[in-house]
């Protein structure tokens, strides 16, 4: 990783025209795939990513320029293009960097990926696979993926920063498709870690597999959902995908600084029924999407987002937050490099209740039970989402009845959010990937069970 020395005299060329701020990301990154078909590796693919990332402020703008040539004259040269972007020459400025910034790593990691070799991962890889294609003989495929990363990064600013940290992310996915003579129907899971190898010391590829390979089962012998206005419980774990997408990309500074979020200027307004608390917090060790600091350099932190239906914060990066008069939240993220940061989810989820999922279900006399979500699409600016269910079955009189299939929930976050008059007591969290402007980022989804009191489900 470069010097300090180096970082104080390219960020000082970054201010020759006049900017206020400037900051380096740097990142060496090493990352492993594995793709199993049918029991078949069908690739295995190592490599090694670096570059280093260029940011400068003035003002309310930004420009940012990365390269993959890390000499004194290549950084030089990089900063000199993007500072005269912002305007005229100048005159020199002189950067002092601190001393080092350092904080307490919250990510154990026992096995680094690269400690461990392939025969050992493509074994979970074949476990998994073993599980799902023996769930039954109308499972016609199963295909297993294995993901490691090892991100060493370092970050420097003109406020005077300068520290490094190291992430390290290990994740599985099984994807099952059950057929017969007219149509096929799917199931998946993806378990992952903040982790090293160790995570499959504390999770089962057999559970795994079987459970992805249950999903598709099912929805293969269930019929049609009706469509509607009706109640509908969604179960713990990755049923939080809704907050997430409806009503968590809206509370990010991104949408909310430009006024583009149907949440912008509400802080310390109900937002959502008394029942609802929702958090993001990336402190939570070893959990997917839990960072030690932000690509910005601000460490992690939990953040009450909405608090018993009233929305208490955002989250902030800083040049949002220079656009809001608010401070970074630590929620400042990219995919690599290439990428300039924004503010972006970490494990957000709405918090337990008082409510046992067996009364939830119980008191549903007409409606759905979601127990399993799928993809959707939403609209920012205005909350509007549609979501597949994954896995549905009706509920009669306080009882789950027959699988059903093709069902989506369709609404607004806003009226969703206040329409919750449910809570569960069975917290969950699921492991996703978040795609925005900063590109794509692991994150956290989750909730206990909820009770939607209305909500349009639509069905064939």
């Amino acid at each position: 990783m470069i010097k300090k020395e180096v970082a104080m005299e390219v960020l000082a060329k970054c201010l020759i025209t006049g900017g206020d701020f400037a900051e380096i990301f740097e990142e060496d990154s090493i990352s492993n795939s594995i793709g199993l078909i049918d029991g078949k590796v069908e690739n295995a693919l190592g490599g090694r990513s670096y570059g280093i990332g260029i940011r400068i402020f003035k003002g309310f703008k930004s420009i940012y320029a990365y390269t993959n040539d890390n000499s004194l004259s290549g950084l030089l040269n990089t900063a000199y293009k993007a500072a005269l972007a912002l305007g005229e020459l100048k005159e020199d400025k002189q950067i002092i960097l601190n001393d080092t910034f350092t904080f307490k790593n919250i990510h154990n990691v026992k096995y680094y990926p690269n400690a461990v070799n392939y025969e050992k991962k493509i074994g979970i890889m074949k476990t998994a696979y073993k599980s799902a294609k023996n769930y039954s003989n109308e499972i016609s495929q199963v295909s297993v993926s294995y993901a490691d990363k090892d991100q060493k990064v370092l970050i420097a600013n003109t406020e005077g920063l300068f520290t490094e940290d190291r992430r390290v992310r290990t994740r599985l996915a099984i994807s099952s498709i059950a057929s017969n003579e007219t149509e096929n129907q799917t199931g998946f899971e993806g378990p992952g870690a903040c982790k090293g190898f160790e995570l499959f010391e504390t999770i089962d590829p057999e559970y795994y597999g079987r459970e992805a390979s249950r999903t598709a089962h099912t929805m293969l012998h269930a019929k049609n959902c009706k469509a509607g206005n009706m109640t509908v419980a969604i179960d713990n774990g990755f049923g939080g995908v809704i907050f997430h997408e409806a009503c968590g990309h809206s509370l990010e500074a991104t949408s909310v600084a430009k006024g583009n979020s149907v949440f912008a200027g509400k802080l310390g307004k109900q937002i959502a029924s008394s029942k609802v608390t929702a958090i993001d917090d990336g402190t939570i060790p070893n959990y997917w999407g839990s960072i030690n600091i932000d690509d910005e350099g601000t460490l992690g932190r939990k953040n009450i987002l909405i608090e018993n239906g009233i929305l208490k914060s955002y989250m902030v990066d800083k040049l949002n937050g220079r656009r809001m008069n608010m401070e970074p939240t630590g929620n400042s993220r990219r995919q690599s490099y290439k990428f300039a940061p924004t503010s972006r989810m970490t494990n957000t989820y709405i918090a337990s209740g008082e409510d046992n999922p067996e009364d939830i279900i119980k008191s549903i006399e007409d409606g759905l039970y979601a127990k399993k979500m799928g993809g959707g699409s939403v609209n920012p600016v205005t909350g509007e989402f549609n979501f597949a269910v994954a896995e549905g079955y009706i509920v009669k009189n306080g009882v789950i009845q027959e699988p059903v299939r093709g069902a989506s929930l369709i609404g607004k976050g806003s009226e969703v959010l206040m329409n919750i008059d449910m809570v569960g007591n069975n917290l969950e969290q699921a492991q996703g990937m978040c795609g925005s402007s900063s590109g794509s980022i692991p994150v956290n989804v989750g909730q206990p069970m909820i009770r939607v009191k209305e909500i349009t489900v639509g069905g064939r």
